[in-house]
């Protein structure tokens, strides 16, 4: 990997830096238009994710944040854990910008700012201004999404330094949600779900779900970030992934910003947009440098704070069940791992697909059973080899003696068989895409099938 930028490079990125730079001071001399803003802030998210990850390399093998690429014939040292570069340049990026949402709030709605001809009284000048028309949750919803994101890049780094252990790590995102949790207490507050119309008769309109409802939310917060590092293993696919789903919920909340008439939803959508622009800089940022053949590894650090972005915009943009729909991919993934991640089948600590260096291609990596497994898990085997979800081999006497791991890359494999690391990865993405697509299809235009309306027009 070439460290040093070539001319070219140096070049576009000095003059997206500069433009997103003059963008940003243009938003001054209206009304702040934070859109626009978050906009020349991902320009600049992207340029300085994309130098810094070509510049600090060298630092993090020396560091010994290194690894070695097993799905190529030539298996070169590159450089890890680059995903803490991007989460880093991303919060450091969302901190600046916070201040351009309340933009009108500073300059109108105090009694500072667009005021300071107003003669201040001793009273006030002891007590402080009166600020009660400031949104003071909407601040809180950025605060504690910073905190939330801070709390798991801690966790990814830990992972990635210490390589902790899956019992270990599993739930600690469920405790650095915690904070947009309060949040969403303080702010939202409603835990009630509304019931399908064939079982409103029995069930009434509305289920409330009470504590069961945070504990849900808790668990979009432990699913979202782990899901995202589950699915992984091939040059690209963690950072392709996260860059679909960001795109396809971009494209959710312009439905509601474009909607005809001012939405009551559009303020919880403008927070998804302005946190998901910034993250979509440092990915392509990332994704640059992570595609097949990849120049470094991303690392748990960017998983995890992936994962943690999705899980805050959908809990503090109060579309988490919409979310869902768009990671029918990594639940699939999810449950069918789930015999070897609970440790019912035997897990190796690798699962990616096996290199066939003979042939270039990626075939299904497999776990050799040296004892015959027990009857009721070579029953269980045998009938999932029998609906093509597992590939088993048997020896002569029938007994098992090797299975296929159970991840989705390696069941595309069985199914479809060997492939290039590249074009696995773009299939598995291209079944993605459509999945996300077919979920919001559902949301918005079947939904009213089983509900009396849609929240868009």
């Amino acid at each position: 990997m070439e460290h040093a930028l070539s001319s070219s490079e140096t070049l576009s990125l000095l003059s997206l830096t500069l433009a997103s730079f003059a963008t940003i001071a243009n938003t001054f001399h209206g009304d702040g238009e934070p859109l626009i803003a978050s906009l020349a802030f991902s320009g600049i998210a992207f340029s300085s994710s994309y130098s810094m990850i070509r510049w600090l390399g060298p630092t993090f093998m020396k560091a010994g944040l290194k690894g070695k690429d097993m799905s190529k014939s030539h298996k070169k040292e590159i450089p890890e854990t680059m995903g803490a570069v991007c989460a880093v340049v991303y919060l450091l990026i969302i901190t600046v910008f916070v201040p351009f949402p309340f933009y009108k709030d500073f300059v109108i709605a105090t009694s500072g700012g667009g005021n300071r001809d107003v003669v201040l009284e001793t009273y006030t000048v002891e007590s402080g201004r009166f600020l009660h028309r400031f949104p003071h949750s909407k601040l809180a919803s950025y605060l504690s999404a910073i905190m939330s994101l801070q709390s798991v890049c801690i966790l990814g780094l830990g992972d990635d330094l210490f390589d902790i252990r899956w019992r270990h790590k599993f739930f600690i995102p469920g405790i650095a949600s915690i904070p947009i949790l309060i949040v969403y207490f303080v702010d939202f507050g409603v835990t009630q779900v509304v019931i399908p119309k064939p079982l409103q008769p029995y069930l009434g309109s509305l289920f409330e779900l009470g504590p069961l409802y945070y504990i849900y939310m808790a668990a979009i917060a432990i699913f979202c970030p782990n899901s995202i590092n589950i699915l992984a293993g091939i040059n690209g696919i963690e950072v392709s992934q996260s860059i679909v789903i960001a795109l396809l919920l971009v494209l959710n909340d312009c439905l509601y910003l474009f909607a005809p008439y001012p939405h009551p939803a559009t303020d919880s959508h403008l927070f998804s947009l302005y946190m998901l622009l910034p993250f979509l800089g440092v990915s392509f940022a990332l994704w640059w440098h992570n595609w097949y053949p990849a120049k470094v590894f991303v690392g748990d650090t960017y998983c995890y704070f992936a994962g943690m972005v999705f899980a805050i915009v959908g809990i503090l943009g109060h579309f988490s069940k919409t979310l869902l729909l768009l990671f029918i991919p990594q639940i699939f993934n999810f449950i069918y791992s789930a015999p070897q991640l609970f440790r019912i089948i035997a897990c190796p600590r690798h699962r990616l697909p096996r290199f066939n260096a003979r042939t270039g291609f990626l075939e299904a990596s497999v776990t050799p059973w040296p004892q015959p497994p027990k009857s009721y898990i070579a029953i269980s085997l045998n009938v999932l080899h029998r609906l093509h979800l597992v590939k088993v081999v048997t020896n002569e006497q029938g007994v098992i003696v090797e299975s296929s791991n159970f991840t989705i890359l390696n069941l595309w494999l069985v199914w479809f068989g060997p492939r290039r690391e590249d074009r696995l990865a773009t299939e598995i993405l291209s079944m993605q895409v459509v999945c996300g697509l077919l979920g919001l299809f559902v949301r918005h235009r079947l939904a009213l099938w089983i509900f009396e309306k849609d929240n868009l027009p």
